[in-house]
């Protein structure tokens, strides 16, 4: 007997609108329910490997028209954004079953858990560039969370955090404050703009530095830190959502972290009393000084020379020129 194949469809056929069939999985009565496929599509994001760039991405391109024409949906490309990651590096060789040199992240999942090599794997690279993989910086992923979860439980040994008073924080206060509100700012773009997750992680671990450097000395300091963790571990949470998952309940929400909003950037949190210049004198950094942000011109040039240890430099010297960059330094040319 003979048996009539069937299965004759190139591969391409269904991988070249598998994105739009997701839409409506159920539907039995043609391709695709225009209202649901119209309602999702076109696609936000695209994420995949470089090798796909040409043929797939050009089929799925040609088929969504051919939709297009046939009134199933009515957006002209299939998706909007797209983003080739980069191949996985083992002592400079790209990873293959068959140059035996893959590393199986499961043996690091169980001795450090999923959420430090999601960590290490975001952080080697930007995602579009080949990533070494290296098992050192994968134990740095884990320090780094190991620091996060400390800051965490010190923090709620110290006692309960009070509301935050904005219009009563000293000067340290308003730098972690400024610094929190710095880096929900830069995540943000990183993750939504620039699609930069490494430096993404990387503002997180600078405000983590910040937190750890941060000297208690009153309740407001409390609320503060409260405000500066409550940001890295949300921040976080795409990352490393296991993690954040625990931290972010500790940290005394009833909802999950997932459920959670995106944390906003207080602008106001943004805005400098002071700024700190340099002051050079002849071209050489003599000096550096806090200004008042508003300053004019005159009062940085008077406070710059009287500094000690610019004045020791103009003694006896006449100046020629006080040359001020705004927010910058101050440069005095004397002789």
């Amino acid at each position: 007997a003979v048996e009539r194949e069937t299965d004759t469809f190139d591969t391409f056929m269904e991988s070249s609108w598998y994105y739009a069939r997701f839409t409506c999985p159920d539907y039995e009565d043609g391709m695709l329910d225009p209202v649901r496929a119209n309602y999702w599509l076109p696609v936000d994001q695209y994420i995949g490997g470089i090798e796909h760039a040409i043929l797939h991405l050009l089929y799925a391109r040609f088929f969504h028209k051919l939709m297009r024409d046939e009134g199933l949906v009515h957006s002209d490309e299939p998706f909007t954004q797209l983003l080739c990651q980069g191949m996985v590096l083992k002592d400079g060789a790209k990873m293959s079953k068959s140059k035996g040199n893959t590393v199986d992240p499961q043996a690091l999942i169980e001795k450090y858990g999923a959420d430090t090599v999601r960590l290490f794997i975001m952080f080697a690279a930007p995602p579009e560039q080949s990533l070494e993989w290296s098992d050192s910086a994968v134990e740095g992923a884990n320090r780094f969370l190991r620091r996060l979860w400390k800051l965490v439980a010190n923090h709620l040994d110290a006692g309960t955090a009070p509301t935050l008073d904005t219009g009563s924080l000293t000067a340290d206060q308003q730098a972690l404050r400024r610094k929190t509100h710095e880096t929900i700012a830069k995540v943000s773009d990183d993750f939504g703009r620039r699609q930069t997750f490494n430096t993404a992680i990387a503002a997180v671990m600078e405000l983590v530095n910040e937190l750890s450097r941060f000297e208690r000395k009153t309740d407001q300091c409390l609320a503060v830190e409260r405000e500066a963790l409550e940001a890295a571990v949300a921040l976080l949470s795409p990352i490393v959502p296991h993690i954040s998952h625990e931290l972010w309940q500790q940290l005394g929400h009833s909802e999950a972290v997932i459920d959670a909003s995106w944390p906003t950037v207080d602008e106001s949190a943004l805005v400098r009393s002071s700024i700190e210049m340099v002051i050079q004198v002849n071209g050489k950094v003599r000096a550096k000084m806090e200004v008042p942000a508003d300053a004019d011109a005159d009062t940085i040039k008077a406070m710059a020379k009287a500094q000690e240890n610019v004045q020791k430099f103009i003694d006896g010297l006449t100046i020629r020129k006080e040359i001020v960059v705004p927010k910058k330094l101050v440069n005095i040319v004397a002789n």
